[in-house]
């Protein structure tokens, strides 16, 4: 077998056999395929697409080209989610142990943010001590013991699909729907979670800027699942406007508490009991109205705030932090952003938010950077708010006036003014079995 005759197969527009794609990701990872020859195939797949049964295949081959996590010790309760991404997005801080209060066993690795969209691990580390790394033996006991467990992914799950997102990055064929929906899952597949809710959101904050867009990759993912065995739910959600206030990474940490504990911004705490009763309605399983009822309770008694202290607690965390979030280090530069007139905020670019807040320090546009931990910001107003000329906008978070500058700048061209309030846009869109 060659890899040229794949490449030009692929090019023709033919179906490539199960046994082709997983020797040609099986030489891949090992090193035996050049880049150039994958990157031709990555273009193939951009002009010519795949079948369904090819996208299946080629998750599967990449999800056991390095560790599979093994959860069949917790039978059918195994839940995770993924969110596509978006920017306010902390919903796994408190997605997380909801589910595991229910019930389900969430055994989750999460990754790191890049560019506009943070990353749940840079949220965790903001918790003085907080541990993303453990041993196998400390991670599937903390879940049997408390029902969660949230660390860093493993450099060995799916290094296949680490190798070829690196390329497809670079060589311009990230726009492909099969590729971006196997990339995806085959990390899901590999963390070896049974369910798998996808908060798959669109709008100017997220990679899918259409709701259309949205349901075809959702769609997708949902087939990929099914074909390996997986019981799939995605909640398509709209990523527009920021969720909550805070986009930040010890900021967020802050806003996810004040939701775990009862109070909080509605919009976040809305998507993370639609993300919960998903994960507990296929998990468990349960009817959705029943899962949504339990999973309403066990935010308001407080039975997944305690979750979330138990798991912090067990990986090192100062629960203090999260008692009195005061405590967290404070930002050195604090910046009010006023308002340069009057007038309703008749939209906002979610994702320029996203790079205000990287400016400030709160992410990073390479994997090397670091992250202040108090960087970031809290929103004053967002979408069809109106405000008056003057009157405070947002609040900025860094460590230096030159960071404060620039952020502030991002963030003011992020606003478009309206005389009126926009149509309101629901915030779960559809959700898709």
């Amino acid at each position: 077998m060659q890899m040229i005759d794949l490449i030009r197969k692929k090019k023709q527009g033919g179906e490539l056999t199960e046994e082709e794609i997983r020797w040609m990701i099986r030489r891949y990872t090992d090193g035996e395929i050049p880049d150039e020859q994958m990157s031709a195939f990555a273009m193939a797949v951009c002009f010519r697409s795949m079948t369904a049964r090819e996208t299946a295949i080629l998750t599967d081959a990449m999800a056991h080209s390095g560790d599979m996590v093994d959860l069949s010790r917790f039978g059918t309760l195994s839940a995770d989610k993924h969110s596509t991404g978006g920017v306010g997005d902390k919903t796994t801080l408190i997605v997380a142990p909801l589910a595991a209060a229910l019930g389900c066993r969430v055994a989750k690795m999460s990754g790191r943010g890049l560019g506009h969209t943070g990353g749940t691990v840079d949220k965790l580390e903001a918790i003085p001590g907080y541990r993303t790394e453990m041993s196998s033996e400390e991670f599937f006991s903390q879940v049997e013991r408390i029902g969660v467990a949230v660390i860093g992914q493993s450099a060995d799950l799916a290094p296949a699909d680490k190798k070829l997102y690196a390329l497809r990055d670079v060589t311009g064929t990230v726009e492909s729907l099969p590729l971006i929906a196997s990339s995806i899952m085959s990390k899901k597949l590999a963390a070896g979670a049974r369910s798998i809710v996808l908060d798959v959101t669109f709008g100017s904050g997220a990679f899918m800027k259409t709701e259309e867009d949205a349901v075809a990759l959702a769609r997708e993912m949902i087939s990929i699942g099914r074909a390996c065995g997986r019981r799939m739910t995605a909640v398509l959600t709209d990523m527009d406007v920021p969720l909550g206030y805070a986009v930040g990474n010890a900021l967020e940490v802050t806003e996810a508490v004040a939701v775990l504990r009862g109070g909080g911004p509605d919009d976040l705490r809305a998507v993370s009991l639609e993300l919960a009763s998903q994960m507990a309605a296929l998990a468990l399983p349960l009817p959705e109205e029943e899962a949504r009822a339990r999973a309403d309770e066990a935010l308001r008694s407080g039975a997944a705030w305690e979750t979330f202290r138990r798991f912090v607690r067990a990986q090192g965390g100062d629960l203090s932090v999260l008692d009195d979030p005061a405590r967290f280090a404070p930002a050195s530069v604090v910046r009010t952003v006023t308002a340069p007139q009057s007038g309703v905020i008749g939209h906002m670019n979610t994702q320029a938010v996203g790079e205000a807040a990287c400016l400030l320090g709160a992410g990073r546009e390479r994997k090397e950077d670091g992250i202040d931990p108090s960087a970031g910001i809290v929103l004053a107003a967002k979408t069809g708010d109106e405000v008056r000329e003057g009157e405070a906008l947002a609040r900025l978070y860094t460590s230096s006036q030159e960071r404060a500058d620039a952020a502030e700048e991002r963030f003011l061209s992020s606003i478009e003014w309206s005389t009126e309030a926009p149509a309101p846009r629901p915030l779960v869109a559809r959700i898709l079995h």
